[in-house]
């Protein structure tokens, strides 16, 4: 990952590198391997998060055809 720093302004391209790091997801993964995901643990969470995404996009599909 790369940003330009402009004008010697680094302040400003801190918050840009986070910015893109956060949409990554990066600062999740970090916090996800901090400590060691049993296998079984992992596939639980990784069914429960595609659960959520799921029934999100359901929302936003209803609420987009006004159902």
């Amino acid at each position: 990952m790369q940003v330009l720093v402009r004008d010697n302004n680094v302040d400003q391209a801190l918050k840009v590198i986070k910015k893109k790091m956060q949409r990554e997801g990066i600062f999740r993964e970090m916090k996800l391997r901090r400590n060691y995901e049993k296998p079984s643990e992992r596939r639980v969470r990784e069914k429960s998060e595609a659960i959520r995404r799921f029934h999100k996009l359901e929302r936003k599909r209803l609420e987009r055809e006004g159902f």
